[in-house]
């Protein structure tokens, strides 16, 4: 049976548990750390860079107290257990809050509805927690085989942390309150499939054996553990089976539309940008020079082709938004994004 040595106990152990004191070396790292990968995942995300966010992926610490959290479960310490999933929550929280504030000062006219490192975030699918899965379990297989470490860095990649935290709280400063909340649940998928991978690959390497030989203290490791573990990755792939839905149907929804904005466009010598769907929400993105298509003409059609049942976002040049409501025939103007 697979196991560890003393000496890697000790050496994970220091790893993930973070000491108390805000002064400590341990802890001044973690949150000078995060507060600057939540800057450059924030600044990477209103600039729709990808090597921007990959950097904030790589300099975020959040995966050591989310792993810390695993370890003192399978040691079951009680102590470690409650300051890990404290820093976990207060370190999320101060993501999010960094995020609004930078969303405050440079959110565009928009509202973040063209931007792919957004849109890439806000549909959760079962698919992303069977990745969250492998990755966590890439992860905590790397703390306890220090031959393969190096993997940690492509791990940090892989495992979006800080990312949709930030483009929660840009979200929030557009109130995109839906689409936030998505971006959250994205963020809380891969924290119970690290935690519930590394309780596993902790427990098939035999670490509660070494911890004790090393002197450690070390609790009576219940079944309910890996209850509570299993209960929460069945509470989270439930929103994430309605949203694997969602998105096969707002898929088809854009797939039936573009063909029909694209001849509506056409009518004004327009060019259509952009077509998608977001919870059954129809949103396209027009760029031309005046005079434009009316966007009531649009909505007709729309409605002609099967998809009365369908609002309609309308995104013209300049940052204007035409809001065009189902089952009507005249839409608004408005300022900032609806999805």
């Amino acid at each position: 049976m697979a196991s560890v040595d003393v000496a890697t106990v000790r050496r994970m152990t220091d790893t993930l548990f973070i000491e108390r004191s805000l002064r400590s070396p341990s802890s001044t790292r973690f949150w000078g750390l995060l507060v600057l990968a939540a800057v450059i995942a924030s600044a990477g995300v209103v600039g729709d860079s990808t090597a921007t966010v990959i950097g904030a992926m790589i300099v975020a610490p959040l995966m050591t107290p989310i792993l810390g959290t695993a370890l003192a479960l399978v040691l079951a310490d009680r102590a470690h257990v409650t300051r890990c999933v404290l820093l976990v929550s207060g370190g999320a929280l101060a993501v999010v809050a960094i995020g609004m504030l930078i969303g405050w000062i440079t959110a565009p006219p928009d509202a973040f509805a063209s931007n792919s490192q957004v849109s890439s975030r806000i549909s959760p699918r079962l698919i992303d927690l069977l990745a969250a899965l492998a990755t966590g379990t890439v992860g905590a297989f790397a703390l306890v085989r220090a031959d393969i470490s190096d993997t940690l860095p492509g791990v940090a990649i892989a495992i979006s942390l800080v990312p949709p935290l930030a483009v929660t709280g840009l979200l929030i400063t557009v109130g995109r309150y839906h689409d936030a909340s998505q971006s959250a649940l994205l963020f809380a998928t891969n924290v119970a499939a690290i935690v519930a991978t590394g309780t596993v690959v902790f427990l098939a390497y035999r670490v509660r054996v070494a911890a004790q030989e090393n002197g450690l203290d070390v609790g009576r490791f219940r079944g309910r553990t890996l209850a509570v573990v299993v209960v929460a990755l069945l509470l989270i792939a439930v929103p994430l089976t309605t949203g694997s839905v969602s998105v096969a149907r707002d898929r088809s929804l854009a797939a039936d539309a573009r063909p029909v904005a694209e001849r509506w466009a056409a009518t004004g010598k327009w060019q259509i940008a952009s077509v998608e769907a977001r919870n059954g929400i129809v949103v396209i993105g027009v760029l031309g020079l005046p005079p434009q298509p009316a966007p009531t003409a649009l909505r007709a059609a729309l409605d002609e082709n099967g998809m009365a049942d369908a609002d309609l976002e309308l995104h013209l040049v300049g940052g204007r938004t035409h809001w065009c409501p189902a089952d009507t025939h005249t839409c608004s103007v408005e300022q900032k994004s609806r999805s």
